[in-house]
């Protein structure tokens, strides 16, 4: 039998009930760094986060979450602290994104130990849920072509001014990697599914044909049909082969290559090895700004993104292995109770990363693992200088990454079927997007929930028990 990595790896690791390749993995590993490359470069710059202590233990985490999720289950850093700081004057320094961390995750180790977390994931309503997962994504996918439209000055978290056509980080760089991975991924499902939704393919069309040849209504020859097997064979090949291309790591790979050819200087700069890690001291007045203004608004969305709505979405991409919401909420309380006393980035995992890195082929926890040894051997290589290159990376590829993870994620709602499950869905996003506000729409999600329920109740049965008694 021929070697192959995958089958070295199956041989170490089995791929539980998908079929995968190491290529497909490496591509699905990249599918989420739009969010994190942006977002962990904006605080390196403003607020001297600690580049390398965030590599060093997100690295870590990622191998811990493949071997104990087996799922593409992703490390994101904590959105509304980075937003949070980034929105004050001075941002929020080193230790109290650290107190920020630290008190959100005391709070989900705490929900998931008691068993509280799993009881609210089991009687939330799924329209709420969705409402969340859909305004998430849309906000992802707005960021996203943000990113592509507009310069970014991530030190102030604003855009300024249209991006040129033109150069190494141009509206023509960013739009040549939309059509790309859109020709090799699709709208993201296996190659079987997009060759079916080929009009040629479908088998009750073949037999109402065939049918109506018989009945001579519509005769069709032997040549037609041997045509029509060959347009097939086609289109399942050239399907396939497109399928088999690792897109995003390809793309995320020209974008490394770019931030050498834009800036030549990054070469003396870099300083080889790693940095030294220090532990942090975390005064009185850093625990009050960071649980305040830090915590606070991040631990709704930590509930209701990192928790709740991965469960939800790893049950709809993996049917039988739903994660559990107490495994989960556990893992994101251990991990930053570690790491975020050494400076590193709170982190937690996020629906939005799961659906990303699964857009772009990511099946089994093995393409985590690669992304954790990437980061691992960056760290060990380049320590904290490796914010110069990140710097130069072009923010348009960051932005069509960010875009399709956001799509991705946002499609999980179109399994409501009702109008009434609909309306809670779309009213609870809506209410999310407007504010940026998880908490909000999700609070207003579940009141009109509760209306809509009161309002189908059959009152008359209580009142014939009343009349009874």
């Amino acid at each position: 039998m021929a070697f192959s990595p995958s089958l070295l790896l199956r041989r170490i690791y089995p791929f539980p009930r998908h079929k995968t390749t190491v290529l497909a993995e490496l591509s699905g590993s990249v599918g989420d760094l739009g969010t994190f490359i942006p977002i962990v470069l904006s605080l390196t710059l403003t607020s001297h986060l600690d580049l390398f202590s965030t590599l060093l233990f997100s690295s870590a985490f990622n191998l811990l979450t493949a071997f104990l999720f087996l799922l593409p289950v992703p490390l994101q850093p904590m959105k509304s602290i980075a937003a949070a700081s980034l929105a004050r004057s001075p941002p929020f320094s080193t230790s109290q994104i650290a107190a920020a961390g630290i008190s959100t995750s005391a709070v989900l180790l705490f929900l998931g130990s008691t068993g509280l977390m799993s009881l609210m994931y089991r009687y939330l309503p799924l329209p709420v849920v969705r409402g969340i997962q859909l305004s998430q994504g849309l906000n992802f996918a707005f960021s996203g072509i943000k990113y592509v439209r507009y310069n970014q000055e991530f030190e102030t978290g604003k855009s300024r001014g249209d991006r040129p056509w033109l150069g190494f980080d141009g509206l023509v760089l960013a739009l040549s990697a939309l059509v790309f991975l859109v020709l090799s991924t699709g709208s993201g499902d296996s190659p079987a599914n997009d060759i079916s939704s080929n009009r040629i393919d479908d088998p009750a069309e073949d037999s109402e044909v065939r049918l109506l040849s018989d009945q001579n209504i519509y005769p069709i020859r032997e040549s037609e049909v041997g045509q029509s097997s060959n347009v097939k064979t086609r289109i399942s090949r050239r399907i396939r082969v497109l399928s088999s291309i690792p897109a995003a790591l390809l793309v995320f790979l020209l974008g490394l290559v770019l931030c050498f050819v834009r800036d030549h200087g990054i070469f003396g700069d870099l300083e080889f090895g790693p940095s030294r890690l220090q532990l942090l001291r975390i005064t009185w007045d850093d625990w009050k700004v960071g649980f305040i203004e830090g915590a606070i608004p991040q631990i709704p969305l930590s509930v209701l993104n990192s928790v709740i709505a991965v469960c939800k979405l790893s049950g709809d991409l993996f049917p039988g292995r739903e994660m559990s919401a107490t495994s989960v909420s556990v893992s994101v309380g251990v991990m930053n109770l570690v790491g975020c006393w050494f400076g590193a980035m709170p982190m937690c995992h996020g629906a939005g990363g799961l659906a990303g890195q699964y857009k772009f082929g990511a099946r089994t926890g093995w393409s985590i693992a690669f992304l954790g040894l990437g980061k691992l051997v960056v760290g060990l290589v380049f320590g904290n200088s490796f914010a110069r290159i990140l710097k130069e990376y072009p923010i348009g590829i960051l932005g069509v990454l960010l875009m399709f993870a956001g799509i991705e994620l946002a499609m999980a709602a179109r399994d409501m079927n009702t109008k009434e499950e609909a309306f809670v869905m779309l009213v609870c996003a809506a209410v999310s997007l407007t504010g940026s506000s998880a908490a909000l729409g999700f609070g207003v999600g579940i009141v009109l929930f509760l209306l809509l329920k009161l309002r189908s109740l059959d009152l008359g049965c209580l009142g014939s028990k009343r009349a009874g008694e």
